[in-house]
């Protein structure tokens, strides 16, 4: 049983995005924390902050470091990170003089964060790709269907005639947009996270912005100032979220009415009803419209985890792990469905 409904044993085969999803597992959560972890030691032996020889021995350490999940989950509960635990055992892994330079001079802050950066590349990645899939498909119908006639509805109410690529190009505008803003963020948004204690760096004294650029530049990521109370750039990727299920949602309310009659448009692929044999209910642009309400009342808590008071915030950083995750999942279904309800539109517009 799950209290989450993307990863539920039997709702997930409405809502999930497995392919998303594995990056928000335990597995990969601790995987990218390592590579940062690696990368710190890295960067830091370079500038001459650890020995050559602790760097390679922490490389090594974590090349096998399986860490132990259960300790972790102990632990958290009262550290309120996974990161003293993780560094604990990544310690006694590593073991010798060098134990001591595991993490040096970063904070939980700074590993969670780049972490979560690490796991982002390739998920947004995939959305991009996928916003891509759906405007191809539909310039395709746009090519099939566009001159065909559609009746016009304003306040849900007939209107006049208009063609059928009037209202796919209201389909297809603002996801144009939308994919134009996530790009945007994908270059300014990947962000290194490095700060120390108190986002000052203390520990690495006058090397502080030459390791944290050459941790940047391991790790695949721009290298800005770090940002652990500001989270605005997290509130950004959001609501650039929102926006891309929120045009989703558009096309599924507009084909979930369009399919009432059935003269508007002709879909394959409907559900079934246990009642009514001859249905074919249009669940996935539903589903569309579910997923769409569904981040826009969880944009309104991410805007409230941008909130963190001083320098670090538990409380606030926390809503955001319990957010998030769950807005690109449904943001990743939101493309996987829309591909679909649009390479199964077999006819919009009048019959000809």
């Amino acid at each position: 049983m799950s209290v989450c409904p993307f990863d539920h044993p039997i709702l997930g085969g409405l809502l999930a995005d497995e392919e998303i999803a594995g990056y928000f597992s335990v597995e990969a959560e601790v995987k990218a924390m390592l590579a940062f972890e690696a990368a710190l030691a890295s960067v830091e032996a370079k500038a001459g902050l650890i020995a050559e020889e602790s760097a390679a021995a922490i490389v090594g350490a974590i090349a096998t470091f399986e860490p132990d999940i259960d300790r972790l989950r102990i632990a958290v509960s009262t550290d309120g990170v996974v990161v003293p635990e993780l560094v604990r055992q990544l310690r006694e892994a590593t073991g010798g003089k060098a134990a001591s330079h595991v993490h040096f001079g970063a904070t939980s802050q700074d590993v969670i964060d780049s972490g979560l950066m690490l796991r982002l590349k390739p998920v947004l990645a995939i959305i991009e790709q996928r916003l891509a899939t759906f405007l191809h498909a539909l310039g395709n119908l746009e090519k099939r269907d566009g001159e065909r006639t559609l009746i016009a509805a304003t306040r849900m109410q007939p209107a006049i005639p208009i063609r059928a690529g009037d209202r796919i190009e209201s389909w297809r505008a603002p996801s144009e947009r939308n994919l134009e803003r996530l790009r945007a963020w994908m270059l300014e948004g990947l962000t290194l996270q490095f700060g120390g204690a108190a986002g000052t760096l203390d520990k690495l004294g006058g090397k502080a912005n030459e390791v944290r650029s050459a941790l940047a530049s391991e790790l695949g990521l721009a290298d800005r100032p770090q940002w652990h109370s500001q989270r605005d750039r997290i509130a950004d990727l959001a609501s650039v979220l929102s926006l891309i299920s929120g045009g989703f949602g558009k096309l599924g309310q507009d084909i979930t009415l369009m399919a009432q009659t059935g003269h508007a448009i002709e879909l394959t692929g409907g559900g079934g009803s246990s009642a009514m044999p001859h249905k074919q209910n249009p669940v996935a642009a539903e589903v569309l419209v579910t997923l769409a309400r569904f981040n826009a009342a969880q944009l309104a808590g991410m805007h409230g985890a941008l909130v963190h008071e001083q320098e670090r915030s538990g409380a606030a950083w926390t809503l955001e792990w319990m957010i998030l995750p769950q807005m690109i999942v449904a943001t990743a279904t939101a493309t996987r469905l829309a591909i679909e309800l649009a390479t199964n539109i077999r006819r919009l517009g009048d019959k000809k």
